[in-house]
């Protein structure tokens, strides 16, 4: 029995007293069931009886000795306890809490997906950096973060959709295409440029492609490193993350806003509504109206339209696709944008409480023995993600870069994340995995299956580090949802930590396969489905977070 199935029972056992008229209050949508803190307590503990003391006008012991009554004569209940003022503490039967394991198995791939989120469709845009170099670390953790929020969402029963906004239009742009320019005629790159190895190979490639371009006049050759040097820098940001294992549904041109006259429309719209004015020759949207500090410029006086005016048209666009939520993962360097974005939103009508969701990140340094990796070889003053990958693998840099909660800058040691020992988190995760495949190879080598979900007597798993390894897996589910809740990948990353070290206690007491002449027996059985139910959640887990589950290490 989950968490989740005994809250489900005791919303039951609250609606058939209810029934009966033994107690007058409403049912609640909810009911809270958690893990007490000392174990002696039993495996879970609810406040329900609080809750519903004061509607009902009775004393919150009194409604906690009536619900213990019902709950005590339900299946898989073996004692449940009134304590302090009125909470319940729950005892399952032996059989019932050993069910967890038989379920896991059963439910596989699927274990740990819940349906809270069902309904909603959303738009999840990250990394999104400008195409005028290579994915930096930064873009990095975007990229690991978000994917791995998209796919809790997702296990969550949301519809997502992955959209990466490519800033195709405006002065970036143009400062690409003159370097690039520069660097194929041999000149410095100009004084606001970009710099580092790969402009020249970018540049060396348009040239390749196209032979006649610097025979061209300059308008046409800016033009022609611009269109073609953003799709090359494109297809390798694209490369990159399909390396790194994150597949965008959508690449979504800034530029197409303009070419499609979505601006023009979304200004229209505004202008319309009344949250348009003119002063000193530029256009401006009335944002203070929505709470943000200051109005902001659509377009300036020189007839130039801003890049929050693309934003609007964008944000429009989005919405026009049939998206219920946008939620766009920035850069702690764009905290400050945070305001003027949510005030867009309110102009255009929407709720940014309902329609807007604003995740800020924080930045990530590269270490190696504790010191600072500041070069990269083809950038020269970042560090790239290729470079990341290089250093640690994708599996370690995906785990490390989820690991911590976003709000919180963090650190990689390279040396930390290639160690093959326990010190190396993911390795611990993954050893744990890796662990288990080693003995299921080893239980079929012997003959040793594990046969239908009838042939398992769950009440066997009844030693306390079985006891401890069951109740862990049956929290997956609860704490797949609270992270897809909260946008917090960390949790899960967290949480397999706890469940490889929880099997790693029990394999070092509970001896799984029989040694030399002993027949494997039930036990044996029994043990072998909490091995493949943990190597199901560790997989599972670390499926959310884009991270593989090795059967050998």
């Amino acid at each position: 029995m989950t968490p989740e199935q005994l809250r489900d029972l005791v919303r039951a056992v609250v609606a058939a007293v209810v029934e009966r008229g033994t107690l007058t209050v409403a049912v609640p949508d909810e009911v809270l069931v958690e893990r007490p803190r000392n174990p002696e307590h039993g495996d879970y503990a609810t406040n329900i009886a609080l809750r519903l003391a004061k509607p009902a006008g009775m004393p919150p012991r009194a409604v906690a000795d009536l619900l213990a009554e019902e709950l005590r004569a339900q299946p898989g209940i073996a004692r449940v306890d009134v304590a302090g003022p009125g909470f319940l503490n729950v005892t399952l039967a032996q059989g019932a809490l050993g069910q967890i394991a038989v379920q896991a198995v059963t439910a596989g791939d699927a274990y740990g997906r819940t349906a809270p989120l069902a309904g909603q469709v959303l738009d999840l845009e990250f990394v999104s950096a400008n195409p005028t170099g290579p994915v930096h670390i930064g873009g990095s953790r975007w990229a690991a973060v978000g994917d791995s929020i998209g796919r809790l969402l997702e296990a969550s029963g949301a519809a997502v959709t992955r959209e990466y906004y490519i800033n195709d239009a405006g002065a970036q742009i143009d400062r690409f295409a003159r370097s690039l320019q520069a660097a194929a005629q041999g000149r410095p790159v100009p004084e606001d440029g970009y710099g580092g190895a790969y402009i020249a190979d970018i540049a060396a490639s348009v040239v390749a492609a196209a032979p006649d371009v610097l025979a061209q006049d300059d308008d046409a050759q800016r033009q022609a490193f611009r269109e073609r040097g953003v799709a090359l820098m494109v297809d390798e940001i694209r490369r990159s993350m399909q390396g790194f294992g994150v597949d965008f549904d959508v690449w979504f041109s800034e530029q197409s806003l303009y070419d499609t006259g979505a601006v023009d429309k979304a200004l229209a719209r505004l202008r319309e509504q009344g949250h348009v004015y003119e002063l000193d020759g530029a256009v401006w949207l009335r944002t203070t109206d929505f709470g943000d500090d200051k109005d902001r410029v659509l377009v300036k006086g020189d007839g130039e339209t801003t890049y929050f005016a693309s934003d609007c048209a964008y944000y429009l666009d989005k919405r026009a696709r049939g998206f219920d939520r946008v939620v766009m993962m920035l850069g702690a360097d764009h905290s400050g944008y945070v305001g003027r974005y949510k005030a867009l939103v309110a102009a255009t009508g929407d709720d940014p409480g309902t329609h807007l969701e604003i995740l800020i990140g924080q930045l990530v340094n590269l270490l190696r023995g504790g010191e600072p990796v500041r070069m990269s070889k083809r950038a020269g003053t970042i560090v790239l993600m290729d470079d990341l990958v290089e250093a640690i693998g994708v599996d370690a840099a995906r785990y490390a870069l989820a690991r911590a909660s976003v709000d919180q800058m963090i650190d990689i040691d390279i040396d930390v994340w290639t160690q093959r020992s326990n010190d190396n988190p993911v390795f611990y995760v993954q050893y744990a995995h890796a662990r288990i495949a080693s003995v299921l190879r080893n239980a079929a080598d012997l003959g040793i299956a594990l046969g239908e979900p009838g042939d398992v007597d769950p009440a066997l798993l009844a030693h306390e580090r079985e006891n401890d390894l069951l109740r862990a897996l049956a929290e997956f589910p609860r704490v797949v949802a609270s992270a897809a809740e909260l946008r917090a990948p960390h949790r899960v990353a967290r949480y397999l930590e706890e469940l490889a070290g929880t099997y790693h206690r029990f394999y070092d007491v509970c001896r799984v396969l029989p040694r030399g002449d002993e027949e494997a027996g039930p036990l044996t059985t029994a043990r072998l489905w909490l091995c493949s139910a943990t190597a199901v959640v560790l997989r599972n887990g670390l499926g959310l977070l884009g991270v593989s589950a090795p059967e050998r290490m």
